[in-house]
């Protein structure tokens, strides 16, 4: 029997975590462990989404892990982008999911994470050889762009720490990491990007503007 939006009891048992109910539905023959909701979430998508790692661990066997619901979100964007890391890593042990799929902005879960400024995700992510921690969205921007203008110190460091990253890498409107600390004065940073050896203070956005003038 479903409810008014969908839902089966499993999906109701697998979102707030009641494993052995979920345990005991599993084995009835008629029910079926990938029926979506109107929204087009499964049980194991609710389960990842509330960070239930027992009840994900029983589902996951039978779920459609990278699979994208209604809106093209698939379980390891829910987790990653909600901070969950528990989910997040039961999810990327997974063969046929995919770490670095960018969505149609051409954003990464490392972009979202580092924006976010969720450490523990990110470090997740950055230990994924497939992930690119360089990669730029449609607007030229990086990981280390967005942890910049959202003042993640930590996430910054994070960043700055791998191979391949770009400290002074600019965007589509010329404008790099110490731009946006700049401008979002956030002074840690700023000192941490000026302590890099290839950070132009004085380099120029696209209309003129250098780092100083945009704190100013």
């Amino acid at each position: 029997m479903l409810d008014d939006i969908g839902q089966a009891p499993l999906a109701h048992a697998a979102e707030y975590g009641r494993e052995g109910v979920v345990k005991i539905l599993l084995g009835q023959e008629e029910v079926n462990p990938h029926r979506p909701d109107t929204t087009g979430r499964t049980p194991l998508a609710l389960a990842a989404q509330r960070g239930h790692k027992e009840v994900v661990k029983l589902l996951i066997a039978y779920g459609e892990v990278d699979k994208p619901d209604t809106w093209g979100i698939t379980l390891l964007w829910q987790a990653a982008i909600s901070g969950d890391e528990r989910a997040s890593k039961i999810l990327l042990e997974r063969e046929e999911v995919n770490p670095d799929k960018p969505d149609d902005r051409g954003r990464t879960l490392l972009s979202y994470a580092a924006s976010n400024g969720y450490e523990g995700v990110v470090k997740i992510l950055l230990g994924c050889k497939e992930v690119n921690p360089d990669g730029s969205d449609t607007w030229g921007r990086t990981p280390l762009s967005y942890a910049a203008q959202y003042r993640h110190g930590e996430v910054v460091q994070m960043l700055l720490r791998q191979e391949g990253v770009t400290p002074d890498k600019s965007d589509n409107w010329d404008q790099t990491p110490l731009s946006y600390a700049a401008r979002y004065g956030d002074e840690e940073v700023v000192q941490i990007l000026l302590g890099q050896e290839d950070v132009t203070p004085d380099k120029p956005a696209r209309w003129g503007q250098t780092p100083l003038s945009r704190a100013a």
